[in-house]
């Protein structure tokens, strides 16, 4: 007997809606694997070893459907032939089966592939609609941002099995569709539901499973698959580099704040070449370093995600939130309740200070104000939050500055003075800024 897979389908959903073929298969002599059982008609054969237990213990979807393919490789060159049963179509969206179609052509196993019916047939009925005719394009769920990159629909979206991949579709779309798509679930089965859903709801208002699709009948503009691409890139680096796979949020705080540094390094040189010849190259340095800095705040959202604590569009959809309501002045519609009208720029910032201090509870403005910065931004802060609220410091001296070089050379002369008198002029600087800091938290409580 050769060295075979035959590879079959389970169908879209109960043992009613599979093939007489692979029925037949399922009930004969010959060794059969699961990819899953977690399945409905995989009743068919209760008690079939399954792979399981590979997406358990694998660190990523490539490994384990790479160790399948091994797995069914080395059994059938052991024993000669086996039965392999994967949900839906063995042609449809597929992994296993494409990479056992690369290791037949390389000779080291035959490869059978039998018909099944697919969750597209139920899915066209469903929707009334030929795929043919409306251009459909059917699209995985894990790859999204790159397959579906240009897109404007209409679009299918399988393996949309958990959260974290609609979330990740979601992210995916720079302008979301502005009518409901619809989750489409277990169709075939007695609990089949095809639900409409707000494109900002799609990760939080159904619950995926293993027979879960997404159809998006039209999108505005296509996907941002650069952004989404990179999100799952330093996932795969995650997964399996040695150091990445030993990183926290400690031990990359470190990181984070050297990025930050060589960001405003890097706006330091493109200000200098700005209107130059070396205009060009500054500006690919600033993107290099905006992607040094990119990186850790995916990293750091990559965590968050393992842990089940907020990932990539949590952290995008908080500040976006944040800022739409710190700027009533511009997305509120005139006469709303909350919306404001911004005359300059001080009053931008008191409006600021008010939200923030609203929304935090905090009882003074100073509340929050890190005093791990370092000292000169730690003062400009402390100086600028000071005067949101009424209380401005006054110089003890005269302190006109002429221009950025002036202000320079009297911060140096300061510092060569401090220097002289043993002062260290970091602690000088925090100390001072504190002391207003304590005056301004004095003034508020009292009055």
């Amino acid at each position: 007997m050769t060295d075979r897979v035959i590879a079959c389908g389970l169908g879209p959903a109960g043992p009613d809606l599979v093939t007489g073929e692979t029925a037949a298969l399922l009930a004969g002599d010959r060794p059969v694997r699961l990819r899953t059982s977690r399945h409905p008609a995989a009743a068919l054969v209760a008690g079939a070893p399954s792979y399981d237990a590979t997406y358990d213990e694998a660190e990523s979807f490539a490994e384990v459907y790479q160790r399948i393919a091994d797995d069914l490789v080395a059994h059938a060159q052991d024993h000669g032939e086996v039965i392999y049963a994967v949900p839906g179509s063995p042609r449809v969206l597929e992994r296993t089966v494409e990479l056992l179609a690369t290791r037949a052509a390389a000779g080291e196993v035959e490869l059978d592939v039998r018909p099944a019916l697919s969750f597209l047939d139920l899915t066209w009925v469903r929707l009334g609609l030929d795929p043919v005719e409306e251009g459909v394009r059917l699209v995985d769920g894990h790859c999204f941002a790159t397959a579906a990159a240009g897109q404007r629909g209409p679009l299918l979206v399988a393996h949309c099995h958990n959260r974290r991949v609609l979330s990740d579709i979601k992210l995916a779309v720079e302008d979301p569709p502005t009518e409901p798509v619809l989750v489409i679930q277990r169709l075939g089965s007695p609990d089949e539901a095809i639900t409409e859903v707000a494109w900002a709801d799609l990760d939080r208002s159904v619950a995926p499973d293993h027979l879960t699709s997404l159809w998006i009948p039209a999108l505005a503009a296509p996907v941002a698959g650069e952004l989404v691409a990179f999100a799952e890139l330093v996932r795969t680096l995650r997964e399996q580099c040695p150091w990445d796979r030993e990183q926290t949020h400690v031990t990359l705080s470190r990181h984070a704040l050297e990025e930050a540094y060589e960001v405003v390094e890097a706006i330091t040189a493109w200000d200098a070449a700005h209107g130059t010849a070396a205009e060009v190259e500054a500006d690919e340095h600033l993107a290099e370093e905006l992607g040094d800095l990119l990186f850790q705040v995916v990293f750091h959202a990559t965590l968050g995600a393992e842990r089940g604590a907020f990932d990539l569009a949590n952290v995008a959809r908080g500040i976006g939130d944040k800022l739409v309501r710190r700027h009533p002045h511009v997305f509120s519609p005139p006469g709303a309740a909350g919306a404001t009208h911004a005359a300059d720029t001080g009053s931008l910032t008191r409006s600021w200070e008010e939200i923030k201090r609203a929304e935090t509870g905090a009882t003074s403005v100073m509340d929050g104000l890190s005093d791990t910065l370092p000292s000169l931004l730690w003062a400009h802060k402390v100086l600028r939050k000071a005067d949101a609220v009424g209380h401005p410091w006054t110089a003890p001296a005269p302190t006109e500055v002429a221009d950025a070089d002036d202000l320079g050379e009297r911060l140096l002369a300061l510092v060569a003075a401090a220097r002289d008198a043993e002062i260290d002029p970091e602690t000088a600087l925090r100390t001072a800024a504190g002391r207003l800091r304590d005056r301004v938290r004095a003034a508020e409580s009292s009055g």
